[in-house]
């Protein structure tokens, strides 16, 4: 399990997490729901973005963590 403790693991995260699944940045937009500049800022480690948005994101079931 990794421990996330900062905007910049949680980025590494989900990036790793996407390319393993197969998808692009604009592809795992487009299933969240979310636009491209937010996955591109939270896998960048930007730490403003919103909680909603990211539960989308996280919460996919391909990728899901909970």
């Amino acid at each position: 399990m990794i421990s996330i403790d900062s905007a910049q693991k949680l980025g590494m995260a989900l990036r790793s997490a996407r390319k393993k699944i197969g998808l692009t940045q604009a592809q795992l937009a487009l299933a969240a729901g979310v636009g491209l500049r937010f996955v591109v800022d939270l896998e960048g480690g930007k730490s403003t973005v919103r909680l909603a948005q990211f539960l989308r994101v996280f919460c996919l079931k391909v990728i899901c963590v909970a």
